[in-house]
């Protein structure tokens, strides 16, 4: 990737300022901190070292890929897998438009805002086979076994852990899940990823 635009830190002081009066916090090393700024700071870490070569627009769509989540909490919808979806649909909408705005404001194509908002937006990209939108998925993937898969252990039983692993596993590259072997985790954690993952291939 060639150097920054002279909007790019615009675009993500911007997105981070949107960022800045989350409610919700994320624990990190026993630090607590504002859980989307976190989300969408190691969003960008994990796009970097998995594509070095990450374009502008793939970095931008990192940075504001949950920007102003709490908008629109789950509680808004009915409980349900069908409400669920609908919820992450409205989400995904509200994101690719505050992206845009922003976008537009720090001076960006309208090429550069539509790709970025699409990305954002998760338009189909990743079923088409695009290769940042496969990108954006295994570094969401990263991101959430990082900070969730150990709360999880302790809240779902065995069957509900291989079902929502698995979701995640079989939206990653080859890439993407050798990172996830990689990760930093507790002994707990990595034995049970290595013992569900390893079944995921056999099915």
């Amino acid at each position: 990737m060639n150097g920054p635009s002279a909007s790019f830190g615009r675009a993500v002081a911007a997105i981070d300022a949107a960022n800045a009066d989350d409610p919700f916090t994320l624990i990190v090393d026993g630090d607590a901190l504002p859980k989307e700024q976190t989300h969408a700071e190691m969003m960008s870490r994990w796009v970097r070292e998995l594509n070095p070569d990450a374009s502008e627009e793939l970095l931008l769509a990192a940075r504001a890929h949950h920007i102003r989540r709490w908008m629109i909490p789950r509680s808004t919808f009915p409980a349900g897998r069908s409400a669920y979806l609908r919820w992450r649909r409205a989400l995904h909408s509200v994101h690719a438009e505050l992206t845009a705005a922003i976008l537009e404001e720090c001076g960006y194509p309208r090429s550069s805002v539509e790709r970025v908002a699409a990305l954002v937006a998760k338009a189909d990209l990743l079923q088409a086979g695009d290769p940042d939108a496969q990108t954006l998925e295994d570094a969401l993937s990263l991101v959430f076994f990082d900070t969730q898969l150990e709360p999880l252990l302790d809240d779902l039983d065995d069957r509900q852990l291989r079902r929502a692993l698995g979701r995640t596993w079989r939206k990653m590259s080859p890439g993407g899940q050798a990172a996830a072997r990689g990760l930093d985790l507790s002994d707990r954690a990595i034995e049970t990823l290595a013992r569900l993952v390893d079944g995921f291939a056999d099915e």
